[in-house]
């Protein structure tokens, strides 16, 4: 469980707001009359810090995490009663990450100790998905025993793949906690969170900076990238594309109307005009006499406890730049008046 929350605190910090997060916890940790310290998820045994604590949204636990489930939201299969809250809602434009840790083997992952998820299952869902034009961009991580052997059947584009251990090997635990007796974060996931703990919103380290951090001998097992189906160099992919809620926006320079535009000596009215120039019936809509910001959450998560995924969303503030705009008219327009007024005068 200390795998996903450190996920989740992860892209939390780099951005990412809990709207466009789906985190699934199979098993309630926090409140298992096991754990000394009810209410509280640590990574480490020095309990530095409390990953459940008060700023935690889980919208699937326990019984509702199923592969079923799972499969539903990611191609968005899902009845009309579930609330937007335990949707995708992504689109052609979302990059997204899943991670799925757990108990697993060669091409299988377990769910709640009575189901399994097989790597045909996932590859035929990030097929649904593309097929329905929802993502751009796919970053699949898992953190289980021979997890690579569960992107090995994928064959959709787009996707980047890692695992923490080769078909036939392990994966083991980073450290235990002997006042509760297990583990408490697994190896591979320690290394990935204490890289991602040197990265914020306008860090340039790409996933071939995070790939390059993967030591077989610190891990104990030997990671694996599958990248074939990913059109991007990896030198040229920002870690922040999948991990990080960065806004991007783009602005546009006001277009100046002919039509409409006030004559150049600002007083006679009555003088022939141009000739309208054709072009500018040609101006669209959306760029218009007015500048246009959009802005964008380039990643999202979803998370589980066996899994975990990212969906994207977009604003814009049209309105905003309108009203500071027509303002700026309305002072020229007055302006012009006052100068029309005092030469009348004279």
């Amino acid at each position: 469980m200390s795998n996903t929350l450190g996920m989740y605190r992860t892209v939390k910090r780099l951005g990412i707001p809990d709207s466009n997060i789906i985190l699934m916890l199979a098993d309630d940790t926090a409140c298992n009359p096991r754990n000394k310290f009810p209410g509280c998820v640590y990574s480490n045994a020095a309990r530095n810090l409390d990953l459940y604590g008060d700023n935690i949204e889980v919208d699937y636990r326990g019984y509702e995490v199923t592969v079923e489930n799972f499969i539903r939201v990611l191609t968005g299969r899902v009845d009309p009663s579930v609330p937007r809250s335990k949707r995708l809602l992504t689109d052609d434009r979302s990059n997204i990450f899943v991670y799925m840790t757990g108990h697993g083997g060669n091409e299988f992952l377990k769910f709640q100790d009575n189901e399994e998820i097989s790597a045909f299952d996932i590859a035929d869902a990030f097929e649904q998905m593309w097929q329905k034009r929802r993502y751009n961009e796919i970053l699949f991580m898992i953190d289980t025993c021979q997890a690579n052997g569960m992107y090995s059947k994928f064959y959709s584009p787009n996707i980047l793949a890692t695992g923490s251990s080769e078909v036939g090997q392990n994966s083991y635990s980073y450290e235990n906690d002997n006042d509760i007796g297990v583990a408490v974060i697994d190896s591979f996931t320690h290394h990935i969170l204490q890289f991602m703990e040197g990265i914020d919103k306008t860090s340039q380290k790409t996933m071939q900076d995070l790939f390059d951090v993967f030591d077989p001998v610190k891990i104990h097992s030997t990671p694996g990238v599958r990248s074939d189906l990913f059109h991007r160099p990896l030198s040229q992919t920002l870690v922040t594309d999948f991990f990080g809620g960065v806004s991007q926006a783009e602005v546009f320079l006001p277009l100046i109307d002919t039509k409409t535009s006030m004559p150049p000596n600002g007083l006679d009215s009555k003088q022939p005009r141009a000739q309208d120039d054709p072009q500018d019936d040609a101006v669209d809509d959306d760029s218009g006499v007015f500048p246009s910001i959009r802005g964008s959450y380039d990643a999202d998560l979803l998370a589980l406890s066996s899994g975990k995924i990212s969906l994207s969303s977009q604003d814009g503030m049209p309105a905003r730049g309108a009203r500071a705009w027509t303002s700026i008219a309305l002072v020229g327009a007055l302006v012009v008046w006052v100068g029309i007024r005092t030469r009348a005068k004279r």
